[in-house]
């Protein structure tokens, strides 16, 4: 018994390490049959595989918040459909490279929304990238500064998920309008983005600044979105 733990812990097969240590521990070796004992051992490995994946997916996210689709407390006084939640439960969104956009006021629960969705596509596999949107923007000017520039619009293009919150809290400047083109076009019908903001989306033009630029930033994020316009007052209020 112990020849096999050491040859399982060496192998780094962690999931079938616990898996054998219960079926020792429950007796139930002599029981199993080779071929049934096998797929409880490969189950254990995936579910054990999977679990570290998830964890890995939302370390590399750096969510804000921590939040689940099961904590979402649906009211339709509060604007927001269970059936378009279930819906992109399914992360087909994120397949399929459409968009979500989320606005309402402060305190609506926009953000927890987006991490919930966020969180949920670590659960399916999805890589997924958590943003502030001021705070991006920051990072993109030091990232031209120090000539990685490049490099950081490839690491953003590679995640399935990219999640903007707080858009819209000051107008672009000129560069961050190209560089706000640059992240959505990269993502256009290959990628999904979700975009938080307490503005309707009827007045991100005027955020964007540009008119042709934010033309063709909305144009890629609009006709390909699902929508979640949250009412009511704050939620922290009410706590």
């Amino acid at each position: 018994m112990k020849q096999i733990e050491s040859q399982l812990t060496r192998l780094r097969l962690t999931g079938m390490n616990k898996g054998w240590k219960s079926i020792v521990e429950t007796r139930r070796v002599q029981e199993l049959s080779f071929t049934d004992g096998l797929q409880l051992l490969l189950q254990a490995e995936e579910e054990e595989r999977s679990i570290k994946r998830f964890e890995r997916l939302k370390t590399n996210a750096r969510f804000r918040y921590q939040s689940s689709i099961e904590e979402i407390h649906f009211d339709a006084s509060r604007g927001l459909s269970q059936d378009l939640i279930t819906s992109l439960a399914t992360c087909d969104y994120i397949t399929k490279g459409e968009s979500v956009l989320i606005t309402g006021a402060t305190g609506c629960g926009k953000s927890f929304i987006a991490t919930a969705l966020g969180h949920h596509a670590c659960l399916h596999g999805k890589t997924v990238g958590y943003y502030n949107t001021q705070k991006l923007l920051m990072r993109i000017k030091m990232a031209r500064l120090d000539g990685s520039i490049m490099k950081f619009f490839d690491k953003l293009a590679k995640n399935s998920l990219l999640i903007l919150d707080d858009f819209g809290l000051s107008h672009l400047e000129q560069q961050q309008q190209y560089d706000l083109m640059e992240i959505i076009e990269d993502r256009h019908g290959r990628a999904s983005t979700i975009i938080a903001s307490q503005l309707p989306v009827g007045s991100w033009y005027e955020i964007i600044g540009e008119a042709t630029i934010a033309d063709a930033i909305l144009d890629r994020l609009v006709h390909t979105s699902h929508r979640i316009e949250l009412k009511g007052e704050s939620l922290r209020r009410k706590k």
